[in-house]
């Protein structure tokens, strides 16, 4: 199975998306109209007619069920969930066209069916809209179909497409990768995660963590062939959590470990706990300096130029600058904005005093608002600092570090 999965994945899209799309387009009347899927009179589909109809009636039933929550789809079996998640949590709302104004303007289509064996099968299929009799593809992708006692369920090709790689246990995390893995900075990586994680009050979890070489790569083995929404990447992550498993199909840091970011790695964390609708940008930002530094360069540095600063400008209105997130180090490389330092001395003066779950308060109390008004009410009843009594309570920090 393994190899005639590879020899298929080698076709390229673009050689049979528009012929298949034309032959869609003047075969309409082939489709069919009641079902979620629209198959063309030019797929090859199996000669057996039982086979044919449970096959394609189980893949119409788990189209039906994408927008469900994914462990609630029946037609995905409780061993196959977590590497199928990450492929079904990409195939949700894929219908609507905001540029057309229209609910339902991408269709799913079949574009390919492969039979393996008496019970497996690879399907290929798309989602695509037509304008003016115009193909549009939003995405298409690969997935395998398994007999089960005389039932067709459905999983990602992810493990099949790594069956190669090798695996090493660190902590509670198993690593894939394909010919070497650099172990010291991959303990270095998942021990910074543990202490977020910990930090986060996340029970630890059995993670599975892909080490890809790309973008591209984490797509391809995940049954992604092409969506608009990553045209470009080049370096991103999917990733995805059942229960107490967590799955990371990473493209930004390969198996050497060597581009991992503190700071962007407390904003993963933390973003797996609390839903981004509520979280306060410049606490965010402040938590990230003062656990994870910014642009490579330490909390300690970072609070060194920021000391500088407010010793060469003993005048200044923190207040306005913190409302304008004035960038402090004009001169630097990379700028350092002053909300963001103010937010990290406060946090950690919060974490000491009062615990984390204060800090996590502070977080939550929504996006930024014109003049963080917010903010400013969550600060006061959390630890006392209001706009009146702002500057001297920076000062106050300042002087304390």
């Amino acid at each position: 199975m393994i190899s005639k999965l590879k020899t298929f994945r080698k076709d390229k899209i673009s050689k049979i998306f528009y012929s298949i799309i034309l032959s869609f387009m003047f075969n309409i009347s082939s489709f069919a109209q009641t079902a979620p899927l629209n198959i063309s009179s030019t797929i090859s589909l199996p000669n057996d007619s039982i086979i044919k109809t449970k096959l394609l009636n189980s893949l119409n039933g788990f189209l039906a069920q994408i927008e469900k929550s994914n462990k609630d789809n029946i037609f995905v079996v409780n061993s196959d969930l977590l590497e199928t998640s990450i492929l079904i949590d990409e195939m949700k709302d894929l219908s609507r066209s905001n540029k057309y104004k229209d609910e339902n303007f991408y269709k799913p289509y079949l574009t390919n069916l492969t039979q393996l064996s008496d019970t497996t099968f690879i399907i290929q299929l798309s989602y695509i809209g037509i304008n003016e009799n115009f193909p549009i593809l939003k995405a298409s992708f690969t997935l395998l179909a398994k007999n089960i006692n005389n039932q067709y369920y459905f999983y990602s090709p992810l493990e099949e497409n790594t069956s190669t790689w090798k695996s090493k246990k660190i902590g509670v995390t198993t690593v894939y990768y394909k010919l070497k893995l650099n172990i010291k900075n991959a303990k270095a990586y998942f021990n910074i995660i543990e202490k977020y994680d910990k930090k986060l009050g996340v029970i630890n979890k059995i993670s599975n963590y892909y080490c890809a070489d790309n973008f591209h790569e984490v797509l391809q083995i995940v049954g992604i062939d092409y969506k608009s929404n990553y045209n470009g990447y080049g370096h991103n992550s999917l990733t995805t959590k059942i229960n107490n498993s967590y799955l990371d199909v990473n493209g930004r840091l390969t198996s050497n470990f060597t581009k991992f970011d503190p700071h962007d790695l407390w904003h993963d964390r933390l973003h797996n706990v609390l839903s981004t609708d509520i979280i306060n940008k410049p606490v965010d930002e402040g938590t990230a300096y003062l656990y994870g530094g910014s642009w490579g360069i330490s909390w300690k540095d970072i609070l060194e130029k920021f000391k500088t600063y407010a010793n060469e400008n003993p005048n200044t209105d923190w207040l306005k600058l913190y409302n304008e997130s004035k960038n402090f180090d004009e001169k630097g490389k990379f700028p350092l904005n002053i909300d963001f330092v103010i937010n990290a001395l406060i946090v950690q003066k919060i974490e000491k005093d009062k615990g984390f779950d204060f800090v996590i308060e502070l977080l939550s109390c929504g996006k930024k608002q014109v003049n963080n008004e917010n903010y400013f009410q969550a600060l006061e009843k959390i630890v006392g600092i209001s706009k009146s009594n702002f500057n001297e309570n920076v000062w106050s920090l300042i002087h304390s570090n």
